[in-house]
């Protein structure tokens, strides 16, 4: 199997090759591993899918249950893992060094830490929100390989549609030493095009939100770098199951199966 230092090499030169390319959301070890045999090349989590599969609302886990659930999916393949971090789990820039700290002892190569409270539509100040990037770069600068730090704004997501602060939030990020930028919950193109000519660093761009998701040619057009999949593989996954289930108990029958 490949090393910690092996993956975290492949997994940056995903990000430095032409175009972009997509990252496959697991939640749990099978889907990992069903990912990798589909031909993903790096894997990320996803704090809603991982939630959700153990019967829990996003932003319900606990860190010990994120480090669980990271040991699980990194355990079930041999590609390159980047974990999403949700906040960091503290507000303080201290505890945010700390999680990563432990995440990165799990095995995984990437992770990214979100400038909000959890179960919170606010966002903190763009300064403690600046600091906590850079606790989470110092925190894995020491590291014998180079772990790939991904800066979140919630704006969008958390109902705060502020395209100018969202670009100055990133902007702060980019600062405090991130390798790439995140702004989940964009709604249009133009929006994402904005975001990626006003930063330098690589951008990610999210899937699964009905209306504003888009071809993967026309976001590499746009300047993405990254596309992830969020809960859409999961909620997919789970649509397909309850047809079955509901099939079973409208009809008796048993049609999906061989589908």
């Amino acid at each position: 199997m490949s090393t910690q230092s092996d993956k975290a090499t492949a997994f940056q030169a995903l990000h430095s090759q032409p175009g972009c390319f997509v990252i496959g959301n697991a939640w749990d070890a099978g889907s990992a591993r069903m990912l990798a045999e589909l031909g993903f090349k790096a894997l990320a989590t996803s704090s809603g899918a991982s939630a959700k599969s153990m019967g829990k609302a996003d932003g319900q886990l606990t860190r010990e249950q994120v480090l669980q659930h990271l040991r699980d999916v990194v355990g079930a393949c041999d590609l390159p893992v980047s974990a999403d971090l949700e906040n960091g789990f503290g507000d303080r820039p201290e505890q945010v060094a700390e999680t990563f700290r432990l995440a990165v002892e799990t095995g995984i190569v990437g992770g990214s830490v979100e400038d909000g409270p959890r179960e919170s539509k606010e966002l903190y100040d763009i300064g403690l929100a600046a600091e906590r990037v850079a606790a989470a770069r110092e925190a894995t600068r020491p590291l014998p390989f180079a772990f790939h730090l991904t800066a979140r704004c919630e704006n969008f997501i958390r109902g705060r549609m502020d395209l100018d602060d969202t670009i100055r939030r990133l902007q702060a990020y980019e600062r405090m030493g991130a390798d790439m930028l995140f702004a989940p919950g964009l709604r249009t193109l133009e929006q994402v095009r904005e975001v990626c000519s006003a930063v330098k660093l690589p951008v990610n761009f999210m899937e699964g939100i009905p209306g504003a998701s888009f071809p993967v040619a026309a976001l590499a057009e746009a300047g993405v770098r990254r596309v992830s999949l969020a809960t859409s593989l999961y909620s997919a996954a789970m649509r397909a199951a309850r047809a079955a289930a509901s099939e079973v108990l409208d009809k008796g029958t048993f049609d999906y199966i061989g589908k």
